[in-house]
């Protein structure tokens, strides 16, 4: 194949290229910052420390969330908005950063957030530059990788619209070839020519699972071919969750229901709880001072109800509330929801639930680790052996910690599940969450959660 076909973008891969780009936009921030700030480019050593930080965190967060892999086919507003998400994730954790190391005196915030705001907008910039530049290229025809489809028609059809959706991935159909019998030795050798005639440059075979045994044989007959091939199963009918492929104890996998926050994810993610789950639980320990002397005087039994939940990977945690019922003895087995007028809920009690501010001391159980501050809500363990076996997959829930907001919630799905509609919606939104985590959403899960308030119409 002549290498003047193979595109730019193959050529220098942005994997590579985008992470140097970034962390060259912030040393020019940075310097131009600190010009701004101090009248002069040659910054103090200190400063090119914070400056190593931000790049390192930057580099990290990105990757993790696989901001350098598909940031070339997203829409504008997605990316500013992702690329935005990590800016500010990275400003938190710097300021975090020198706040607990006692450093506030050393370093100017002017110059880190007009560092972080000038680098923001050139990673932006030459984002959507190449962005631009790319779909100019694709739409002379240019970029563009031909793809050789085998499989069932129904397949070949469902692959071939995902190309069409996704136009600026690059892809186009240069041929087809539908399996309908099980393939002869004819079938091969037409195959074979019809590869090499469409001059695709990467082969797809798109087969359901159950004819998973072809994909050795065709791939077999290839073997003579210089075109990339790729296998694309058809999962459907199966509720899938973070599917991807990996590699265990030196074999292939193709993971089925696995969860996303494993290795860095998981620190991440833990980093996030301690970071936001510390300043959060300052800021609201006068509110819940306040609350737990007012639950003392109003009605007698103790400030907190615990009740033990399921957490992740379904090991059971005493969960932290403050009490809003009268204390009372329910049946065995049961946990009641509360109603409209429940008699078991305190006037204050009342307020609590509808403000959420009963939820508060679950901070107390993120700082532990046991919760985090976005993932799906606990539920009783009643409801659990009730649900999960009339809701499909509720159980792929616990996969992670259990959070004190969460998709679910900021979409509307919150307070009483007393119809199954109600608990398939929740789930669903609970696994979506689980199969699509970053960073980045759950600080959008946050933000919503502050802009839409806690005042919550369905808790009783």
């Amino acid at each position: 194949m002549d290498r003047r076909s193979v595109g730019i973008v193959e050529r220098y891969p942005a994997q590579i290229i985008v992470p140097i780009v970034d962390v060259v936009a912030l040393l020019i921030a940075g310097t131009i910052a600190y010009f701004i700030r101090f009248q002069t480019v040659h910054l103090h050593d200190r400063y090119w420390l914070a400056l190593v930080v931000m790049a390192l965190l930057i580099l990290l967060i990105n990757t993790t969330q696989g901001r350098y892999i598909r940031w070339r086919i997203i829409k504008v507003s997605t990316l500013v908005l992702n690329l935005g998400m990590v800016w500010l994730a990275v400003a938190i954790l710097v300021s975090s950063i020198i706040y607990f190391a006692h450093a506030s005196e050393e370093y100017s915030r002017l110059w880190i957030s007009y560092t972080l705001f000038i680098s923001f907008i050139i990673a932006v910039a030459l984002r959507v530059f190449a962005q631009l530049l790319l779909k100019y290229a694709r739409k002379i025809g240019k970029a563009k990788r031909p793809v050789f489809l085998i499989g069932p028609s129904l397949q070949i059809v469902h692959v071939g619209k995902g190309m069409r959706d996704a136009p600026f991935e690059g892809y186009y159909i240069a041929g087809i070839e539908r399996l309908r019998d099980k393939p002869d030795s004819l079938f091969y050798e037409r195959l074979i020519r019809r590869v090499v005639q469409s001059g695709a440059r990467e082969v797809w075979i798109c087969v359901p699972l159950e004819m998973g045994g072809l994909v050795s044989s065709i791939f077999y007959e290839l073997r003579y071919q210089t075109a990339e091939v790729r296998f694309i199963p058809d999962f459907e009918g199966m509720q899938l969750l973070n599917h991807r492929m990996s590699e265990v104890a030196g074999h292939l996998a193709v993971d089925l229901s696995v969860s996303p926050l494993d290795g860095i994810n998981r620190i991440v993610k833990r980093m996030e709880d301690l970071v936001l789950g510390s300043l959060i639980s300052i800021l609201i320990l006068p509110v819940c001072v306040v609350i737990a002397i007012a639950i003392k005087v109003t009605s007698s039994g103790p400030v907190l109800f615990k009740q033990y939940r399921t957490g992740a990977n379904g090991k059971f945690f005493k969960v932290y509330k403050f009490r809003t019922m009268y204390v009372h003895q329910e049946p065995e087995g049961w946990v009641i929801q509360a109603s409209p007028g429940d008699e078991r809920v305190t006037p204050l009690g009342a307020f609590l639930r509808k403000s959420s501010l009963d939820e508060l001391p679950q901070f107390y159980n993120v700082l532990q680790g046991r919760m985090s501050i976005v993932g799906p809500r606990p539920h009783a363990l009643a409801h659990n052996d009730y649900y999960k076996d009339i809701v499909e997959s509720y159980m792929k829930r616990h996969k992670v910690k259990p959070g004190i907001t969460g998709w679910a919630q900021v979409n509307g799905h919150r307070g009483s599940t007393d119809t199954i509609e109600k608990m398939e919606k929740r789930v669903a939104h609970d696994l979506w969450y689980i199969d699509n985590w970053t960073l980045s959403l759950d600080l959008r899960i946050i933000f919503l959660t502050i802009i839409k308030g806690f005042f919550n119409k369905n808790a009783y």
